[in-house]
């Protein structure tokens, strides 16, 4: 046996359980897609700026020409919350629902995840918080993203906001996995600026955090730092150039790597503290890990200065740079990223008061990425990071 195999012990598992088709237009072929998949009476389940903006029109009429039935739910709030996937589950147990559609953000895809859920479970959402507490199969999903930043179309997580606790809850089970992603190259160009931002931001999160967290494995860096150089090069004309559909484009697959990567790794407590301040605030996910990124990774960098190198090296921070020069550097490119792209700062937050960061800071650490954060954290750590931020002047 070699020193190599002496010291090297690899042992992962890499998940993908959705197939991926991306394609100008697509969206005008959903219905063929799901009669493949046997599927004959969907729940559409999208939010009211998507139906405003007509792009469930062509998937209508697509699913009229297969002869899919389908009902919709298109309320769907951002940071969705448990008392409104109750009340829908509700509403369709037992209608003869055979699939799910979820056309927009992350909070349309997690929402259609939960109910789906719920169509086959008995109980709250709140009942299934945690890893693995599905007893059985539930519909398929079908997820059509509108925004690149989620990558939610190719993971098993599920973030819904229990209205009682004013938290975030994650549901982990492999089977509320979209079984078919359907990217629609064009389907992002009317998306506004300031949204293109947040969410490009919020799938840069999950690339670095995918890439630096405890539980990163071969498959899943190389899928983050390949997302990582995508947004390098793309976030910024995808965000400021709304005509620019080649770096839309490039944002959407972005997205989708990070995705992969996150939900066959984790994330870390750039999240953790995002949650948290969304549960309290009602705080748009991408904003929350926008704000936070740049000071979760500061404090994480010497935890493991040579991933926090290669994030910098990938973010096109010069090779040149020593691992601790360019680890320093990439502190300070998030932050003109984040300026740049017009995230606000935390002290700008609709809602947020000092009293509440110590509430903030125990959230955060009860979280369930906390463990998988490059560095061990504690509540006075997060409390730290959260004053800094919010005493922070761009």
């Amino acid at each position: 046996m070699t020193i190599i195999e002496q010291e090297v012990r690899m042992e992962f598992q890499f998940l993908l359980p959705s197939k991926i088709v991306m394609e100008p237009g697509l969206r005008e072929r959903t219905g063929e897609h799901l009669r493949q998949l046997g599927l004959a009476r969907v729940l559409i389940v999208t939010d009211a700026g998507v139906k405003a903006a007509g792009l469930l029109d062509s998937v209508y009429a697509s699913l009229d020409r297969a002869g899919i039935a389908y009902e919709e739910v298109a309320d769907i709030k951002a940071n969705p919350r448990s008392e409104d996937i109750n009340h829908t589950a509700q509403r369709y147990r037992g209608t003869g629902i055979d699939g799910l559609l979820a056309v927009g953000g992350g909070s349309a895809m997690d929402a259609a995840k939960a109910i789906s859920l719920l169509l086959t479970h008995d109980g709250r959402i709140e009942d299934y918080e945690g890893s693995f507490t599905l007893t059985q199969a539930i519909p398929p999903i079908v997820a059509i993203p509108t925004t690149a930043g989620t990558g939610s179309e190719v993971t098993c997580f599920a973030v819904i906001t229990d209205t009682a606790r004013h938290v975030k809850m994650n549901v982990l089970d492999y089977r509320i996995g979209p079984v078919l992603a359907l990217l629609d190259s064009h389907i992002t160009d009317t998306l506004p600026s300031s949204i293109a931002a947040a969410t490009g931001m919020d799938a840069l999160t999950h690339a670095i955090e995918a890439y630096t967290c405890r539980v990163a494995n071969p498959i899943s860096d190389g899928l983050a730092l390949h997302a990582i150089r995508l947004i390098s090069q793309h976030l910024k004309a995808a965000a400021q150039e709304p005509d620019n559909q080649a770096a839309r484009e490039q944002m959407l697959v972005a997205s989708l790597i990070a995705g992969m990567a996150f939900g066959n790794a984790d994330v870390g407590s750039v999240h953790c503290i995002s949650e948290a301040i969304g549960g309290m605030y009602d705080t748009p996910h991408g904003v929350g890990n926008a704000i936070f990124l740049p000071f979760v990774f500061g404090h994480n960098r010497d935890a493991d200065i040579v991933r926090h190198a290669q994030v910098a090296y990938a973010l096109g921070i010069a090779p040149s740079l020593s691992t601790v020069d360019a680890a320093e550097a990439a502190v300070g490119h998030l932050f003109q990223m984040s300026k740049d792209l017009g995230i606000p700062r935390f002290a700008e937050i609709k809602g947020v008061r000092e009293d509440d960061f110590l509430a903030i800071a125990e959230k955060s650490k009860q979280n369930f990425s906390d463990a998988s954060n490059a560095k061990a954290m504690s509540v006075e750590a997060y409390h730290d990071i959260i004053t800094t931020a919010y005493h922070f002047v761009a």
